[in-house]
């Protein structure tokens, strides 16, 4: 008798347990689908040392708008977080609630460092990003790199190399170009071409071969200053069009033609 009283009391006990249980679960349930916890407010910050100054809050907005499945309990800020990163100039962005009802988003924008190829922006990580071209300042003269893909990183490593070589002579880079077989072309801001040839320590698989006969990129760079102050006492005033240095112990220079002006009729 007495171990049926147990029994009893045990079973009155569990279904006590279980009935406060599921008031509990039911009423959090309720509780947190409440409108009040709807997401009504979202607040964009930098991150530090950055700006913004490409990405609208209505741009955020309305990604939130459509991507944000849930409250502030339920909103799954993962998927959130791939699709604000989706959007132009969005290199990266922290997602934070703040209750009861706030989003607060730490945004990092991409920083244009140069033109790739047609159409695409490379920051200044020396990664690729899509970003409206027509957005840039006017008053800075971002330089136009090119190169196969996979080589954004080479390229941008290079012309760190490059200005840094140069800077001396007061010049800068306009264009930078990267062939299929990572021989190199450049462009300066005086309109002279370099052809620096193939890039003997390019950071990537030569399907050519042949990387023992390849001519070093910085010791071509270094034969263009050192000799740049010679030429220049040397070429009369003659403009320089291109500059070849694929050769191993010269280099060829092209002027531009002369124009002359033609002679009129006189009357």
């Amino acid at each position: 008798m007495l171990g049926f009283t147990r029994l009893l009391n045990f079973i009155a006990n569990l279904i006590m347990t279980i009935s406060v249980f599921a008031l509990l679960v039911g009423g959090g349930y309720y509780l947190i689908n409440r409108p009040y916890f709807n997401i009504s407010q979202v607040s964009l910050l930098p991150s530090k040392g950055n700006a913004l100054n490409h990405i609208s809050p209505a741009s955020i907005q309305a990604t939130i708008n459509s991507g944000i499945d849930g409250n502030f309990f339920t909103a799954d800020l993962n998927t959130l977080k791939e699709k604000v990163e989706a959007l132009p100039w969005v290199r990266s962005v922290e997602i934070n609630r703040v209750w009861p009802n706030r989003l607060v988003l730490t945004i990092e924008e991409h920083e244009a460092y140069a033109k790739w190829n047609e159409d695409m922006l490379l920051n200044t990580w020396g990664e690729l990003f899509n970003g409206n071209r027509d957005e840039l300042p006017e008053d800075i003269a971002y330089p136009q790199y090119y190169g196969p893909e996979g080589s954004e990183k080479l390229v941008v490593q290079r012309a760190g190399e490059l200005a840094t070589l140069i800077s001396p002579l007061n010049m800068s880079i306009k264009e930078m170009h990267l062939s299929d077989r990572y021989a190199w072309n450049v462009i300066l801001d005086n309109g002279i071409e370099l052809v620096l040839g193939r890039d003997g320590g390019a950071e990537l698989v030569d399907p050519y071969g042949g990387q023992q006969q390849a001519i070093n990129f910085a010791q071509n760079v270094n034969r263009f200053v050192s000799t740049w102050p010679l030429l220049l006492d040397r070429i009369n005033d003659r403009k320089i069009s291109k500059i070849d240095f694929r050769y191993t112990k010269g280099f060829a220079v092209t002027f531009t033609p002369e124009i002359i002006p033609e002679e009129t009729d006189k009357k």
